[in-house]
């Protein structure tokens, strides 16, 4: 006791902005559940397991702690297993994974000689007391920035229920027994509220649900509301309202009264039918995606180092699907375990290690390949929760830091440029460079003189040529016979679907394949042509990552998902798409810019893109503001940017001719990609300042660019970035898939396949088993390694 009066200096009462760790290591991923209990420092409010806590004391002197270790309670084995009715985590009503009990006990210890002193106590010092009550009745920050949680929208009441129009046509829907006017669907049934008609619901992504007959009519119609028939009960408020333009479920205030018009009682209907929410809570528990997760098989697991499974925080499916793949290249293996112990990551981090990349990045590969957390104590594995590496990998991303879906790829060039800003002192240990390549696009001018531009990379994405599937025939004669029988009413099985087969290879010779650039400005002839672009590489990385662009968008910019199997074979051979430079005989275009490159500070905008805004509705002057400010790029662009600033303060002023300022930083990181500074500034005004879309502009807009590209010929010294580029040959095996399930990269569900140990093993969140029937046709994100000879 005397030891701790001693030290009181040391001991501060927490306030409320000061963030609180007492649910898990800064270092590791020990918990208070784990065997050594967990070690809170009660002067800077970060915990540690009782292997690191002394790492602390000899960094900081701080020397009182906090320990806090949680046993299980003994319950009955016949605990019933709640059924949850709130599509939540955590949350009384949400999944009860039926995990036991804990109870807590506390105690004072001090370092270095872990003397222990029983809390609650009377006799430890006043301070102590009030400072070791502040922390327990805090909100930890672990949970407090990553709330494992997610719930439904409350329904809103329909501005279409106030005064809907029903028409008098004398229809009195029966109690039971009803089917879609327009097919034989007997379930998934819509009550159109304003004339009586009983439809089918949408069709689902995989081919099940209804014939969208529903949403057809209201096209047809514009009725707007509808109501689900066998989820109208007594309780009107839970009975499943849709209103179509809306396109969301709400509520409808007057719905008894609308259901009498059809002569329907409610108080005497029985549910039968799973509101849109209920499904929904129903696939979230079931995650009955069949073919990508192996459903129907029995599960093997595995345990040990590198089989360590990840938490889902809440949507996070997106992060452990990457990070198992990344964990399992040598280049992070090497960076972030092998060559870093948790000790010397700690060493160099400041003084919150919970803000820094290089100490979570070190901790999550210990966490995954030290095995310490992948034991068959239970028939299941637990995983780890990645919730401080999201925090410090999302900070600044409001996408990454919020609890929505995410799309993998976006992630994962996300994390590379995280990673490769925190190695910039240490280029030589930065283990996204193993991922990088270089790019150089040739442009043939009608004048016969070619440019060459090079840039970098780290994808290869990949366009699907259906046309080049290898099972037409049967294609042809599935979709013949869909239309002439209405095959879509019998397909009860996913399996029965005839998909498009679509080679690995001709993905690869469409990227490689030449392209028509229309209106191009040609330096030599001084005015616009037409330009052959070809695309090859100069130099081909440790790992390849092939993006396959599954998710296309059709007439009215309404996004769908091809349905499309692609045959990847074990090995590739790209040694073909190596660039072979400034070939004899060829001619360089002379430097050059384009006049209207010259006239870009008068801002003109697109009357097309204008005349479309104005006709939604927008006005005249936000419309040529919007259009300016995309530079013209297209009308999604320029209504993104109206819709993002409505409420400026300069809205209804003038349009001035005075360039837009970009963030600085922003052009310096497209500047280190290779782009010239003004192409950089164009394309960030053109995307609103970021700097991924801003990437995807200047490649999708050649002609744009290509006039300010600082133009370097392969024969030429290559920037030094490009020279210390990794190199070998062309021969590659595939060793991880990234799959994707759901209708947008936004939502449905990712998992793994990773080649472990001369088997193939799935990751799917925190399980992790062997891999019997691995989705190789499937992928949206493909990984090889490199063979070299």
């Amino acid at each position: 006791m005397e030891l701790l009066r001693s030290n009181l200096s040391r001991v501060q009462i927490p306030e409320p902005t000061h963030r609180i760790y007492k649910h898990e290591c800064c270092l590791s991923f020990d918990t208070p559940r784990s065997e050594g209990g967990l070690f809170v420092d009660m002067n800077s409010f970060l915990a540690f397991g009782r292997d690191y806590v002394a790492w602390n004391y000899e960094k900081t002197r701080n020397p009182v702690y906090l320990h806090i270790k949680e046993s299980p309670k003994s319950v009955p084995e016949d605990r019933p297993l709640k059924k949850p009715t709130l599509l939540a985590i955590g949350v009384d009503g949400g999944f009860d994974n039926n995990e036991p009990e804990y109870e807590e006990s506390y105690s004072i210890v001090l370092l270095p000689d872990f003397v222990s002193l029983p809390f609650p106590s009377v006799e430890l010092p006043e301070k102590v007391r009030i400072a070791v009550d502040t922390v327990l009745s805090a909100v930890g920050a672990e949970k407090r920035e990553q709330v494992a949680a997610w719930t439904a929208e409350d329904r809103k009441v329909s501005e279409y229920a106030l005064n809907l129009q029903q028409i008098k046509s004398g229809v009195v829907i029966p109690p039971s027994g009803w089917k879609c006017a327009k097919c034989e669907k007997t379930e998934n049934l819509w009550l159109n509220l304003t004339d009586g008609m009983i439809l089918c619901g949408r069709k689902n992504w995989d081919g099940t649900g209804g014939n969208n007959h529903a949403v057809e009519h209201y096209k047809e119609t514009a009725y707007p509301l509808a109501v689900k028939l066998g989820t109208i009960t007594a309780d009107l408020e839970a009975a499943d309202v849709y209103s179509y333009p809306e396109d969301d479920s709400v509520l409808d205030p007057h719905l008894a009264q609308h259901l009498a018009h059809f002569g329907i009682d409610f108080s005497t209907l029985q549910k039968t039918e799973m509101t849109t929410a209920e499904r929904e809570l129903d696939q979230n528990t079931n995650f009955d995606w069949n073919r990508i997760q192996e459903s129907g098989k029995e599960l093997v697991p595995v345990f040990g180092p590198g089989y360590t499974g990840l938490v889902n925080l809440g949507n996070s499916c997106y992060l452990a699907a990457t990070m198992q793949i990344l964990f399992s290249t040598h280049s992070f293996i090497s960076r972030y375990f092998s060559h870093q112990s948790l000790k010397s990551a700690f060493e160099i981090a400041p003084a919150d290690p919970t803000l820094d990349l290089n100490m979570q990045l070190t901790k999550l590969g210990h966490g995954l390949l030290s095995g310490k957390y992948s034991i068959p104590v239970t028939e299941r594995q637990e995983g780890i929760l990645p919730r401080m590496f999201k925090s410090v990998v999302a900070a600044g991303h409001a996408e990454f830091s919020s609890m929505r879906q995410q799309d993998a790829l976006d992630f994962f060039l996300h994390l590379l440029d995280k990673v490769e800003r925190g190695n910039n002192m240490r280029p030589d240990l930065d283990p996204s460079r193993s991922f990088k390549f270089g790019v150089e696009e040739k442009i043939l001018c009608s004048s016969g003189k070619v440019s060459y531009n090079k840039r970098d990379d780290c994808i290869l994405s990949l366009n699907i040529p259906l046309q080049e599937a290898t099972n037409k025939d049967e294609l042809e004669a599935f979709n013949n016979q869909k239309a002439d029988k209405g095959l879509e009413d019998n397909i009860r099985s996913t399996d029965e679907i005839v998909r498009p087969r679509v080679p690995l290879e001709a993905c690869l010779a469409t990227f490689s394949s030449s392209e028509q650039i229309h209106d191009y400005y040609s330096t030599a002839l001084k005015g616009k042509t037409t330009a052959i672009k070809t695309t090859s590489l100069t130099s081909f990385p440790d790992y390849l990552v092939l993006h396959m662009r599954k998710f296309v968008m059709e007439a009215g910019w309404v996004p769908k998902k091809l349905d499309v199997y692609i045959d990847v074979p074990d090995v590739i051979d790209i040694s073909h798409m190596r660039s072979k430079g400034l070939q004899p005989g060829e001619e360089l275009l002379p430097d050059g810019v384009p006049e209207e490159a010259m006239e870009s500070a008068q801002p003109v905008a697109n009357e097309e893109i204008v005349a479309q805004l104005v006709s939604m509705g927008f006005n005249q002057l936000h419309c040529q503001k919007a259009a300016i400010n995309t530079s013209n790029t297209g009308v999604e662009e320029a209504m993104t940017w109206l819709l993002s600033h409505m409420d400026d303060p300069d809205i209804d002023a003038p349009i001035s001719h005075q360039t837009s300022d970009v963030d600085q930083s922003s052009v310096d990181t497209l500047i280190s990609f290779g782009f010239a500074e003004e192409v950089a500034r164009k394309a960030l005004k053109a995307s609103g300042g970021d700097i991924e879309k801003a990437t995807d502009w200047i490649f999708n807009n050649p002609n744009a660019s290509l006039a300010d590209m600082d133009v370097s010929t392969s024969n030429s010294a290559q920037a030094p970035a490009q020279s210390e580029l990794p190199d070998g040959g062309g021969r590659y095996k595939l060793f991880g898939i990234v799959s994707h399930m759901g209708t947008s990269t936004h939502c449905g569900h990712y998992v793994s396949h990773i080649m472990k140990e001369g088997r193939w093993v799935i990751f799917n969140d925190s399980k992790v088993g062997i891999s019997t029937n691995p989705p190789k046709d499937m992928g949206y994100l493909y990984f090889f390694q490199r063979l070299d000879n």
